[in-house]
């Protein structure tokens, strides 16, 4: 686990020049960026939270909410329009006054178009960079969460989050603010003309809101409940879908296509399942919203009409048309927002879920500590020692070593022994539980390490690459560096060669994680990548040990030229390939068992020279 953590990571190590890996990116069209200056969402109140991201553009959100005021003019109007011409019509009126009533609707209808514009321009501004501001603050905080985060977090479920969640707030926005404004402006409209009209028929009315209330309160719980089950289950299937693809050759090796696909359909069913049970509480959800609000405008206009027969209220035959055609718009709007509760559910979970990375407490501590301006290149560990939560055995115990700058040291043991977590402990990636790290001659917890790292450069077991160019791959970064400064570093990482040979030279596309090009081909990228970068400090992990023969000739020549000057720190199983290292460090369940040049040690006859006679032997 750990040592795959560092593998996964190399990328960012040998790219920390990228102004992505040290800092924020730039934000959707200038605005805001949420970060540590601000409050991240808060997922025990995911509601207030979506309120602040609204509030941080107020102009935008006064400009839509009053264009959406005046739009909606026609919906609570109309209907003192139609009362009047009915009375007009039951008392022989004019018909001059019955076409200017229509021309007044006409012009309130008309007047709906401008500022529907206006205020989806407005509004839907404010909804899409919120959510382009939660991905930059998503990213940003994956930036800054340490390797511990992803060695217990699936790659799938934090694409789940970055992706799927933001897109289910931005679609709660989008789906329930017109309806919510909608039904706020038909309730202010129709309790305002109906109190001028008929006031006392408002207590009919009052009525609707504690029922509205009681019957979201009824539901509100196990709405939550079930979205979070719902939620849980796509994160856990994203997972395993993810994993799926990852291990397609080792199941094809193996002839396990049918226990793969039994895996995904477990997780498939558990969505499955889930989704049912979700999609049964929103039918109840709105089947009883809708037959609440019906009955009671049946009610309201049974209700009028008795009231108006008996004579108990003065009310007209156009009056009784508008208290039922209000109340009807009062109901359906009630019943609307009733029937959003599954969308702001949603979005609410979403809210939770993307809250679960901002306030995750795993983050590097980086802030305010002394930028490096300059490597040299010396290391020194003082009595380090490191043990990864959880376990029950230190992986590293009280390892001491002074690295003079420019000097090559290998690491060589057994599986277990301690390697990969020294080169985490060097690039920062976990820190010391005890002792210290002293580069050149500062303690690094004092550090920024983003800023320490643009000195480094990792060459991994299995090179990382993304889906791009091989001049995108090798400059990764490094916007500064120009053709000539990317073909040498190819020439000396002795990748020119092939790279002429290619369809698009430096422009073919190498596939995913470079899966058009042979191991070795990926692993002189990787050595280009970091000579383009020119560090001081150089780790190489394994780095030709996943090679054939002749690719791992071509790699170690490169990797000669790369390690020339700078400080390099090597792990490796195959001891021809460190015999020319300043010192060899042998470790043992986490200590310095051995130490010294190769002759040195061959000559000690200890663990490394027994070491070296099962390897030699072996050929």
């Amino acid at each position: 686990m750990h040592k795959k953590a560092l593998t996964q990571s190399a990328n960012s190590a040998t790219s920390a020049t990228a102004p992505s890996a040290a800092s924020p990116g730039p934000t959707h069209h200038g605005h805001h960026q949420l970060g540590h200056h601000h409050a991240p969402l808060d997922g025990d109140r995911p509601a207030r939270s979506v309120l602040r991201l609204l509030a941080r553009r107020p102009w935008r959100l006064t400009a839509a909410f009053a264009a959406f005021a005046a739009k909606e003019v026609p919906l609570w109007f109309l209907p003192v329009v139609t009362a009047a011409i009915i009375d007009l019509v039951s008392a022989d009126g004019s018909v001059s006054a019955v076409l200017g009533w229509l021309a007044l609707a006409v012009l309130l209808l008309v007047q709906n178009y401008p500022n529907h514009i206006v205020y989806t321009r407005n509004f839907m501004t404010v909804v899409r960079d919120t959510g382009a501001e939660l991905r930059n603050a998503l990213a940003s905080r994956l930036q800054s969460l340490s390797i511990g985060y992803y060695a217990r977090t699936s790659a799938s479920i934090v694409q789940n989050k970055v992706v799927r969640d933001v897109e289910n707030v931005e679609q709660m926005l989008q789906q329930m603010t017109h309806p919510l404004l909608s039904s706020v402006m038909v309730l202010t409209g129709a309790i305002t003309m109906s109190a001028i009209a008929v006031p006392q028929f408002l207590p009919v009315y009052a009525l609707t809101v504690p029922i509205a209330i009681g019957l979201r309160a009824a539901l509100r719980r196990r709405s939550r409940a079930r979205n979070e089950r719902f939620r849980r289950e796509m994160e856990g299937f994203a997972a395993r879908v993810g994993e799926m693809a990852s291990l397609i050759p080792v199941t094809r090796a193996h002839g396990l296509e049918q226990t793969a696909v039994s895996r995904v359909a477990s997780g498939a069913d558990g969505v499955r399942r889930a989704g049912l049970h979700l999609d049964m509480l929103n039918g109840h959800v709105a089947s009883i919203s809708w037959v609440t609000m019906q009955v009671l405008g049946v009610a309201c206009l049974g209700l009028a009409a008795v009231f108006a027969i008996t004579g108990f209220l003065p009310i007209s035959p156009g009056e009784v048309v508008l208290l039922s055609t209000y109340f009807a718009l009062l109901t359906q709007g009630l019943t609307n927002l009733l029937m959003l509760i599954p969308i702001g559910a949603r979005g609410m979970e979403s809210v939770r879920s993307i809250a679960e990375v901002l306030q995750d407490p795993d983050i590097e501590q980086n802030e305010g500590k002394r930028a490096v301006a300059a490597v040299e290149g010396r290391l020194v560990l003082e009595r380090v020692s490191h043990r990864y939560p959880g376990a029950e055995a230190q992986a590293v115990q009280d390892v001491s070593l002074d690295i003079a700058a420019g000097t090559t040291t290998a690491f060589v043991g057994s599986s277990g022994s301690g390697k990969s977590t020294l080169l985490n402990l060097v690039l920062g990636f976990v820190r010391p539980t005890s002792g210290r790290i002293l580069l050149d001659g500062v303690d690094m917890q004092e550090l920024d390490l983003r800023t320490a790292r643009r000195f480094a450069s990792v060459v991994p077991q299995e090179s990382v690459l993304f889906e791009g160019t091989i001049r995108e791959n090798v400059g990764y970064g490094m916007p500064e560096a120009g053709e000539d400064r990317i073909v040498a570093a190819l020439k000396d990482a002795n990748a020119w060669e092939f790279v002429t040979h290619l369809p698009d030279g430096l422009d073919t596309v190498v596939g995913e994680r470079g899966a058009r090009l042979s191991g070795g081909q990926r692993q002189r990228l990787a050595i280009a990548r970091a000579l383009v970068r020119d560090p001081r400090i150089l780790l190489l992990d394994e780095a030709t040990s996943a090679l054939d023969p002749e690719a791992e000739e071509l790699v170690k020549e490169a990797l000669g030229r790369l390690m020339r000057g700078r400080t390099t720190l090597v792990v490796a199983h195959r001891l021809s390939t460190i015999r020319q290292a300043d010192r060899i460090v042998v470790l043992e369940r986490g200590r310095i068992v051995e130490q010294g040049s190769h002759p040195d040690l061959l000559a000690a006859g200890g663990r490394y020279a027994r070491m070296h006679l099962t390897q030699t032997g072996a050929r």
